[in-house]
């Protein structure tokens, strides 16, 4: 006699006939991963449209405007590595030179208990089946309590600057696009480990965007993005209607937060 089937706590969330994270022992499981592993290879990037149920993400966007008043604003000048500007290079190298991001962070303990992303966000399938796809015997959610689930809106004149990311990868749902503007552009292997390549950076700063590719951005998609070596930039936002999305956070260790800096840099204040 065969076990019963277990509902999972967010079957109301996710796609799962057509991603079944739930079941990554399956067949039909180990074809999605090997599916998303192969994209994230040749692309830099996989992106899986309608993850994302489409009622999970019309609550979503309520939810969002609902605690638009709790989000955090944060608007400033950085450098594409997130560190200091260097001083000794001229200043059209890349290392010298400055971008502007704005946004408004509402912090993971601002999002109730059972907002459909939470609820997604704390199961242990979706922390496996991410962990499977990247290749990562071990992954842990982040411990962090303001950033480990944000939702991020970028109201009209917002952007993300042009940037490297301080982590391997990130992980994105997408719930509203902008009216214009406020597009994902990206220029997967733009560096490695062993060459930074700051000439085909400062080339991509200066508007050479031939190796440019746009990430598609529909309701409802998740992605996973290499964003440590491909540089990428969220355009300015323009019109009535603000850009909403969700990163989720991980880690390889379990105790993974946010220094106190950075924590009030994006929050407006730290969780120690």
């Amino acid at each position: 006699m065969s076990s019963p089937t277990i509902t999972p706590a967010y079957a109301d969330v996710v796609d799962l006939e057509t991603y079944p994270i739930h079941e990554l022992d399956s067949e039909r499981g180990q074809s999605l991963v090997a599916r998303c592993r192969e994209q994230l290879t040749t692309e830099g990037v996989c992106h899986l449209p309608g993850f994302i149920t489409p009622e999970a993400v019309a609550e979503m966007v309520r939810l969002a405007n609902e605690l638009s008043h709790k989000a955090w604003k944060s608007d400033q000048p950085h450098p594409v590595y997130f560190e200091s500007p260097a001083r000794d290079v001229p200043p059209e190298d890349p290392r010298a030179r400055t971008v502007r991001s704005a946004k408004h962070g509402i912090a993971y303990d601002y999002i109730p208990a059972d907002a459909p992303l939470r609820r997604l966000y704390e199961s242990d399938d979706l922390t496996r089946f991410i962990g499977a796809v990247l290749g990562k015997p071990v992954l842990y959610r982040s411990a962090d309590p303001l950033d480990a689930l944000q939702i991020t809106t970028f109201q009209p004149g917002d952007e993300l600057g042009w940037h490297f990311d301080r982590s391997e990868f990130s992980v994105t749902v997408m719930y509203q696009p902008a009216e214009r503007g406020g597009k994902f552009l990206y220029a997967p292997g733009m560096r490695s480990d062993d060459d930074p390549n700051y000439e085909g950076v400062q080339r991509v700063l200066d508007g050479d965007h031939s190796g440019v590719k746009e990430l598609p951005g529909q309701p409802g998609t998740l992605a996973f993005f290499h964003g440590h070596n491909a540089l990428h930039w969220v355009t300015p936002v323009e019109g009535s209607r603000p850009r909403i999305n969700t990163v989720l956070t991980y880690g390889e260790g379990p105790d993974m937060r946010l220094n106190d800096l950075t924590s009030q840099l994006f929050y407006g204040r730290t969780s120690s």
